[in-house]
């Protein structure tokens, strides 16, 4: 029989990631993403319904998502689905089910973020041709102008 294991999730994460390395070198990052769903409930009423997704990214993926991810950042997630099964030191089983990242996106604007400052990223500059009004036709009295007019929308 056939079988097909892939994931692909849209969603937030929940935690810093948290970056380390194997005895090899190879980067390592762990992340936690929340991924929202809304629907209808029986009785008609909108019901948001939270999963929360362990995700683990390898290589340069983990180094970059180390560098420029936080707390809150929306991100997109492609991989495939493992079982990790392993026994605590008082014998107990334990098992979880986390996708292995194949590719990660990251999504949103630059500096978009769930948390305030994080210091990690770097501050999105403010390009010129975006922060200034356009310039008077020639011959027009500039003072005249309403203010404001041709600088608050940057597309």
């Amino acid at each position: 029989m056939a079988s097909y294991n892939r994931v692909i999730l849209l969603g937030n994460l929940t935690r810093d990631p948290e970056l380390r390395y194997i005895a090899s070198g190879t980067a390592v990052s762990d992340i936690g993403m929340a991924v929202n769903d809304r629907r209808k409930n029986a009785s008609g009423e909108w019901v948001d319904e939270v999963t929360f997704v362990e995700v683990t990214l390898w290589g340069r993926t983990a180094e970059v998502a180390g560098e420029y991810l936080s707390k809150g950042s929306p991100l997109f997630i492609e991989g495939r689905l493992k079982f990790d099964t392993w026994e605590t030191q008082d014998g107990q089983k334990r098992s979880k089910l986390r996708v292995v990242a194949d590719r990660m996106q990251m999504v949103g604007g630059r500096g978009q973020s769930g948390s305030e400052g994080g210091g990690q990223r770097p501050a999105a500059r403010q390009d010129s041709q975006y922060s200034q009004a356009a310039p008077p036709d020639e011959g027009s009295d500039a003072t005249s102008a309403e203010p404001g007019q041709g600088d608050d929308i940057p597309f």
